[in-house]
């Protein structure tokens, strides 16, 4: 019985001990006497030593396995081969302290159930460090299978907050590299410039860039420099939320421009412009005639010039691009708008946006063909953030970037039982 709970058919149970904080079961290897690697000649016992690994729990309480783990040397006195200690990978890697079957419940645990390192260490009764170490060891051999992912049509990238650091709290970001398509993580890599991505991708192979159809990609000079060098023949997409939430900026700026030249402050709560600072961004569709009429209303008042009336309409007819499917009438829609923009009586925030619109006109134009946003992506930097809470944030970026790929990255979990661990 006691054979059956440890499960490890090739050992022999040599006892258990029920102590106040942890039950050990003490094991021997049930092995033959081995013969030397280099000579043949048949090995002889050289000494003794228990490794206690960390084990899971048994009936509610935290488990050690206690290994007597033997050491063999040569008998040939010529042999240069010396002492070597038995291996049981089946028992435990080797340097782990932890027993296999543990490392690869905890990897599932922490990395595809989102549990936080500390939570399992208190369940085993064991070191932070040592639940880390396993995640990192078996989740890293689990993420970095080969065949995690294959070929990608539509290619994403975006920035998401990696850590603070410092006194001053400087933020330090890292760039997800999505399959649009499938809505899957491929990789993170550190840094919100160019120089990541292009290394990933130059280390998936001019066949595999040759697959990306459409590169997907927020109002970032970075990311389209990457797609420019790495896909040139993809074709690139503007994400659509980003446009117009650019042009609830612009407004926004332009409000609180108009807001200090008029009154000399900032906005304060009797301000016309201060009180319609919520309609302003709202959908013009979504305002009934009250909502409307108010708007109207605090605009004439706080808005001597029209000139944030002006932004207010520039930013309606943005949304007015994705208000048609026509993929013909697109190109020539973002051209005449950014035209009439960058009209000189217009605010410097529309003549901004206009020029936005102009340097970007392709990008945006190409979102009516091909239909893809950026929008997994940004579901991958929620599931990234959703692993951030959960591990109270990360210093290491090896961590984050293991346990954000098991979450969000689509791992292989049926290989789980049968990926060899690697020591980082």
């Amino acid at each position: 019985m006691c054979e059956i709970r440890v499960g490890l058919p090739e050992v022999n149970v040599l006892g258990v001990d029920d102590g106040d904080l942890f039950l050990e079961i003490h094991v021997e290897c049930r092995r033959p006497r081995p013969g030397c690697r280099f000579c043949g000649v048949l090995a002889q016992l050289k000494d003794q030593r228990i490794v206690t690994l960390v084990d899971l729990p048994c009936f509610g309480k935290p488990t050690r396995l206690a290994w007597h783990k033997r050491r063999w040397r040569c008998s040939e006195v010529d042999c240069p081969n010396g002492s070597w200690s038995e291996e049981a990978p089946r028992i435990a890697a080797p340097r782990f302290a932890i027993t296999d079957r543990a490392g690869r419940w905890i990897t599932e645990q922490v990395g595809r159930c989102a549990r936080s390192v500390n939570e399992v260490a208190r369940e085993l009764g064991c070191d932070w460090h040592t639940v880390n170490d396993a995640v990192l060891a078996y989740g890293g051999a689990l993420v970095d299978d080969p065949g995690r992912f294959g070929a990608v049509a539509a290619l994403g990238l975006d920035e998401v907050l990696f850590v603070r650091e410092g006194p001053f709290r400087r933020p330090q970001f890292s760039t997800s590299i999505v399959d649009v398509g499938r809505g899957q993580l491929l990789d993170v890599v550190p840094g919100r410039s160019g120089v990541g991505p292009r290394v990933w991708l130059a280390e998936q192979g001019s066949s595999w860039l040759a697959e990306v159809a459409y590169a997907t990609l927020d109002l970032s000079g970075s990311y389209r420099a990457v797609f420019d060098a790495m896909v040139p023949d993809a074709t690139q997409v503007v994400d659509p939320f980003h446009v117009v939430k650019l042009a609830n900026d612009k407004l926004d700026e332009c409000r609180r421009r108009v807001q200090n030249e008029t009154f000399g402050h900032r906005g304060r709560k009797p301000d016309p412009l201060y009180r319609c600072r919520r309609l302003l961004t709202k959908a013009d569709e979504r305002l009934d005639d009250k909502g409307r009429g108010k708007l109207l209303g605090l605009l004439r008042a706080g808005d001597p010039h029209s000139e944030v009336a002006t932004a207010w309409h520039a930013k309606e007819a943005v949304r007015e691009l994705y208000g048609h499917d026509d993929p013909d009438l697109a190109l020539t829609f973002v051209d005449r708008l950014a035209a009439d923009m960058d009209d000189a009586v217009h605010p410097v925030e529309v003549r901004s946006l206009g020029r936005t619109l102009k340097r970007w006109r392709l990008q945006i134009a190409a979102w009516h063909r091909a239909k893809v946003s950026n929008g997994p992506t940004e579901a991958m930097n929620n599931l990234i953030k959703r692993v951030k809470r959960g591990a109270f944030g990360f210093r290491d970026f090896a961590s984050y970037r293991v346990r954000a790929l098991l979450y969000a990255g689509r791992p292989d979990w049926s290989l789980l039982q049968s990926v060899t661990p690697t020591v980082r």
